[in-house]
C-alpha cells in the first residue's frame, strides 16, 4: 500500500512488499546452478573461503613482485584505467609505492581458455574478473572504490557540519 502508513510499535514507515520470497523450490534451482557452475569451474567450498571479499586483501603482495610482474600488473590496471577519460583516470596515482600496497590472488588453472578469477585490491581499490561460466565463455569484471561506492556520502557530511 502506498503511500506507507505508520503502524504502532514502528519508527519508519512500513511499506508492505509487492512480490514475496522465491519459493523454496526456486531457492533450490538457484542454488543447484551455482553448485553446477562451481562444478564446471573445479571450485570447492575453501576456494570461495580463499577468495571471499574481506576488508584486508589477500594475494601476493605488490611489493613481493618482480619488476617484469609489476610491469604486468601495471598493464592489468590500465586495462581497467584506460577506459576512463585521462582526467577521471587514478592510473597516474599508481606510482611504485602505490603498487606496493596493492593485492593480487588468483583463482582456477592457468591454461588459456580454463575457468579463472582474479582480484587487485589495496587501499581503494577493487577489481575483479571472473570468467567461470559457460566454460569460460562468459566473463564478469568490476573495478570499485569499496570506500565510496556510492559517491558523496550526504549523511556523513551532515554529521560533520552540524553534530
Amino acid at each position: 500500500m502506498w503511500p506507507p502508513s505508520v503502524t504502532a510499535g514502528r519508527r519508519w514507515p512500513h511499506r508492505t512488499p509487492r512480490a514475496s520470497a522465491p519459493a523454496a523450490a526456486e531457492q533450490a534451482k538457484l542454488q543447484a546452478l551455482s553448485d553446477a557452475i562451481d562444478a564446471a569451474a573445479g571450485y570447492e567450498e575453501a576456494d570461495h573461503r580463499a577468495l571471499e571479499y574481506t576488508a584486508r586483501p589477500k594475494g601476493i603482495p605488490g611489493s613481493d613482485l618482480a619488476a617484469a610482474q609489476r610491469a604486468v600488473l601495471r598493464d592489468l590496471l590500465g586495462t581497467y584505467f584506460g577506459r576512463v577519460p585521462e582526467a577521471v583516470s587514478p592510473m597516474a596515482a599508481y606510482d611504485d609505492d602505490a603498487l606496493d600496497a596493492l593485492h593480487f590472488a588468483w583463482a582456477g588453472p592457468t591454461e588459456p581458455g580454463a575457468p579463472h578469477y582474479y582480484r587487485v585490491q589495496g587501499p581503494r581499490l577493487l577489481i575483479e574478473w571472473d570468467n567461470t561460466q559457460r566454460g569460460a565463455n562468459h566473463a564478469h569484471s568490476v573495478w570499485r572504490d569499496p570506500e565510496n561506492d556510492f559517491g558523496l556520502d550526504v549523511l556523513g557530511a551532515h554529521r560533520r557540519r552540524h553534530h
